[in-house]
Parts: C-alpha cells; structure tokens; sequence
C-alpha cells in the first residue's frame, strides 16, 4: 500500500499529471470518477499567488469529490514559494506538490520548473523550508535531470527524501529532451531499488497503454503510475488501467453515447466553472481524442474547435450523435 504521509493512496496508484490548461475541476472530476486515485491541480505560479493574481488564485479551486488531491507550485524564489504555501494551506488541499520538472521555456528561464535542476542545492533548500513550513505533505515532481551529462536522479531524490519529502514523481526524460524521444524508466527504477529510499517513487512519461503501466508496477517496481497525455480527452483510460492491472484483460473502449454525454457535460462543467469563452476554448483540446476512430469526422471535429460559442458546439455534439450514434468502437479497434 503506497501512503503520502499518512494518506493511503492505494496498492499501485494511478495519478493524474498536472497539466497546463488541461487538469482543471472538471477534467478532474472526470478522471477521478474514471478510477483516477490522486489528482494534482495544474501548476501554479507562486509569484502569481502572492500577486493575488485571476488566473492563479482560480486554480486553487478544489472540491471534496476530488480528494486527495495535490496543488501543485512552482517558483525558484524561497521567500514567494513560502507565502504560496500559506496562501495553498487555506484552500485545504490534501497534498502540496512542487513542481521541479516543467520544461517550457518561460518557466525554466526564471529558474524555476525543470530549470531549478541546474541547482540542486536550491532545489533541496527549496523543499526543506517548505517542508518546515506547514504541515501538509509536500511531495516533488521532477524530471532525470538537465541533460542526459547532468543526470544525478539518485542523489536528488535521496536529498529530498532526507529533508522531508513524502514522495516523488520522476519524468523519465530530460530538461534537455522536452517530450521528445521514449522516456526512460531505468533510472527511475535505480531511484526506486535504492535501499535508503522508503518514499513511494511514481514513474512517469510514456504510460499510454494499459501493458506499459502494468510493466511499469512488474517489470520497474514502481510504486504507482502518474497519467498524462494519454487521459487528455479520454478519462476512461484510468478505468481501462485499473481492469488490466486487477485482471490482466482489457475492457470495451468507451462507447459512442460515454463519449458524447461525457463531451457534453465536460464542457457545461467548463463553461460554469470559468466563463463561456474560456470554458469553450480551453476544452477543445479534448475532442480530437474524444471521437478519434470516427471515420470522415474532420469536418465535426473543425466544427467543434472553431466555434466561439458554446451553443454551436452544442449543436455540433446533435449532429455528430445523430450521424454517428450507432459506430462501435469496439468494433473499430478489432
């Protein structure tokens, strides 16, 4: 049984990556329904935090259906990552994670994100004083290090177990390789069978089959799987994981009318959550995955993130469900 702190998290937990734009309270809420066992909120600034700013504070946002859930903060400034902690602590998360991986440029020129592993010192200063300065299980998501001449993934996670990290989540790639090329799991693995390492060690990067996370937990030893790109638009991927690992068989991929509801509801979610315009943007990213197997479907799918308003999406799921409410995708997979 994986514990972060003294929350049972399950025997080999699923985890729903942090992801710009994408892990918001209404995708959470549907992985979480789909077998996901702990949620992370996207990353927030912690400058943003004590800036008071819009689009930080909102994601802050958690409800008790979701629990545990993580927030997640990045920043490379100790007095600002302290403030966010004290500003995080009242909205009652269940975890607070920092995130010591993110690749994108604007977060790595400030220091922060992946760019913190070119200093590792700071990285583990960093995670003591916040550990010091609440109660609240802090766990780190990082990556293997720089580049591939930088790696020092055994040390790191070591060093931050012994100043009171909980747990850690490790992209088996590089700063330096963004997302590009196979992640590697084998020095996640090292991290994992380093006998002074008694932290649950979750891998992620790549796990985009029901197989590959269960050769993660066999093969790796992993004590769980953190989830990303491959729930985008497709929450049922927790379901389908969680029935492999419990019974080695794979299950029917989500029917038509899961998806067409699901679509549906994920965007009214949307849309009371942040507004029309935002909640009709950010969740076009989901519909390519949504109907991907639907043949000649590219002049829905146009339709659905070209729309500005959220009644002509709408009209759009009417349509697409009356022209292709019988397809089987369980017969498309063959």
């Amino acid at each position: 049984m994986a514990k972060i702190g003294d929350i049972d998290v399950g025997e080999f937990p699923l985890l729903l990556a942090p992801m710009e734009d994408v892990s918001d309270p209404p995708f959470r809420a549907l992985c979480k329904e789909n077998g996901a066992d702990v949620v992370y909120t996207e990353f927030i600034s912690s400058e943003g935090l004590i800036r008071d700013a819009a689009k930080s504070t909102m994601k802050l946002d958690i409800y008790e259906k979701e629990r545990p859930v993580g927030i997640q903060i990045f920043g490379a400034n100790l007095e600002s990552m302290l403030q966010s902690v004290e500003i995080v602590e009242k909205t009652k998360p269940d975890i607070i994670d920092i995130n010591f991986g993110c690749p994108v440029k604007k977060v790595v020129s400030k220091g922060a994100g992946a760019g913190i592993l070119k200093d590792v010192d700071l990285m583990v200063k960093l995670t003591e004083a916040m550990v010091k300065h609440t109660d609240l299980p802090i766990t780190v998501k990082t990556r293997l290090g720089w580049d591939h001449d930088s790696i020092k993934i055994l040390e790191v996670a070591e060093r931050l177990q012994d100043v009171g990290c909980k747990a850690i989540s490790i992209h088996g790639r590089t700063r330096a390789q963004m997302y590009k090329g196979d992640a590697d799991w084998k020095p996640i693995a090292a991290v994992k069978n380093n006998p002074r390492m008694h932290i649950p060690v979750f891998g992620n990067g790549d796990v985009n089959t029901p197989e590959r996370a269960k050769e993660m937990r066999d093969d790796y030893g992993l004590d769980g799987a953190m989830i990303g790109r491959a729930s985008i638009g497709y929450p049922w991927f927790f379901r389908e994981v969680k029935h492999y690992l419990e019974t080695g068989e794979k299950i029917a991929p989500a029917t038509f009318q899961e998806r067409i509801d699901t679509a549906r509801r994920h965007l009214q979610m949307a849309i009371d959550w942040k507004g029309e315009k935002l909640g009709v943007f950010e969740t076009r990213r989901h519909y390519t995955t949504y109907f991907k197997g639907i043949p000649h479907f590219k002049e829905y799918r146009m339709k659905m993130v070209t729309s500005d308003e959220s009644k002509d999406v709408f009209k759009t799921f009417d349509e697409v469900e009356e022209k292709f409410g019988d397809f089987n995708f369980s017969e498309a997979q063959g």
